[in-house]
């Protein structure tokens, strides 16, 4: 086994250095000697096998039950190395790759029911785990760093801003906003754009909470939050904006969303669709980051996500790719994640909390060292609704920020 384990791990790990100690006590290094070196134990043959058999699957849950440790450095720094090799996956794993591929369409299948529990799965856990490691307004999506220094509070609001700034939202304009979490895009729209915002979420505990902050800061008339899928609300309105959600649809569903969104969306609407992408073409979910965190979840790349757009019959007026930021966003929920990380074992467990972890650091180098990104598609019905060139964003954008410095104090959650 250990001729074996060293064997193919070597194969596959070229860059970087990372050594192993066997379950048997056998040492070796895999890599060419550059960077930080990392070092990692296997405590029994069984792992060793599980996860020569399905990498992908496995190393998670290995970490997960405390069979797969890391000796010197952390999970974050081991999967940088891992994550970050010339081949994405190891060779002896493209098998399983195909047969994921091929089945991929029954996995996404999102019906109503099914992604209403997709969404539970994730979104309803214990809402303190969520305090220990987003940023006061709970947004729960790729932040937007104007500068390398910029916070995470601050680079969230900027997300809100840039969104809001592209949506060229009119005072009393009709907002849907698709997948609303915990509300703070909604409330920002309402409270600096003057917008009548309804938000639509499949959590019970987002649609809760954001109710609830929208009553605390007084904006229950402009904002307001309902339990509905996208396939069930009545507009029409005059813009729509979607952030964070689209990687829940399901690939079979593409054309369903973006029909639906072309008849809620008015003849001089705008949406903007903000969504994580992928660099390369169609490929599969992590079968991990399905088990465990997101079921029915998949990241797109653009060749599926534009002809659906196309034949829905709407336009695509602005696309920008946001490069790293999610990678920088993910650092900062993983920071203040292991900064609190004693109170996510008291919420739930030591085996939650290492999954949590290696969710958090697999996310991060993916976008870091791979082929992930966020796109923001920017769409209309008909041409000229958007002004010709960008210039628009960066005006409305300063008068955002204006806006902000003279309002009380940023929207916070009920109770914080």
């Amino acid at each position: 086994m250990d001729r074996l384990l060293r064997y193919f791990l070597s194969q596959f790990i070229r860059r970087g250095t990372m050594t192993f100690t066997s379950a048997s006590g056998a040492r070796f290094t895999c890599g060419d000697g550059t960077g930080h070196a990392v070092s990692a134990r296997f405590l029994n043959e069984r792992t060793q096998l599980r996860i020569l058999l399905n990498p992908e699957l496995a190393l998670g849950e290995a970490y997960m039950d405390g069979t797969f440790v890391v000796e010197n450095g952390s999970i974050a720094d081991a999967l940088e190395i891992l994550l970050g090799q010339p081949e994405m996956l190891p060779r002896w794993a493209k098998l399983q790759w195909w047969l994921r591929y091929f089945g991929r369409h029954i996995r996404q299948f999102n019906w109503r029911g099914r992604a209403k529990n997709n969404v539970a799965h994730h979104y309803d856990l214990d809402g303190r785990l969520y305090s220990l490691f987003l940023d006061a307004d709970r947004q729960y999506s790729c932040a937007y760093f104007e500068t390398p220094d910029t916070t995470l509070d601050d680079a969230q609001l900027a997300k809100k801003r840039h969104l809001a700034a592209k949506l060229l939202i009119g005072r009393g304009n009709r907002v849907l906003d698709i997948g609303s979490g915990w509300g703070g895009l909604g409330l920002y729209l309402a409270e600096m754009a003057r917008a009548d915002v309804t938000g639509i979420t499949l959590s019970s505990e987002q649609l809760q909470a954001s109710n609830a902050r929208a009553a605390e800061n007084g904006l229950s008339g402009s904002a307001r939050f309902v339990l509905s899928d996208y396939r069930d609300i009545a507009g029409p309105f005059d813009r729509i904006v979607s952030v964070g959600m689209f990687e829940h649809v399901g690939i079979d569903f593409y054309e369903t969303f973006f029909r639906r969104c072309a008849e809620l969306l008015s003849d001089d609407g705008v949406m903007v669709l903000h969504s994580i992408g992928r660099s390369t073409g169609p490929d599969v979910s992590s079968p991990w980051i399905t088990k465990y965190i997101f079921p029915g979840g998949y990241i797109p790349a653009l060749s599926e996500v534009i002809p659906a757009i196309e034949k829905a019959g709407l336009l695509v007026c602005d696309i920008e790719i946001l490069r790293l930021h999610y990678a920088e966003t993910l650092k900062a929920w993983r920071d203040r994640f292991m900064a609190r990380r004693d109170e996510a074992v008291r919420l739930y467990d030591e085996r939650f909390a290492r999954m949590w972890e290696f969710y958090l650091a697999a996310s991060e180098m993916s976008f870091r060292k791979q082929n992930l990104m966020n796109f923001q598609i920017q769409l209309t019905k008909r041409q000229g609704i958007v002004p010709m060139t960008r210039g628009y964003i960066t005006r409305e954008e300063a008068r955002l920020r204006r806006m902000e410095l003279g309002k009380k104090p940023r929207l916070r959650l009920a109770g914080e």
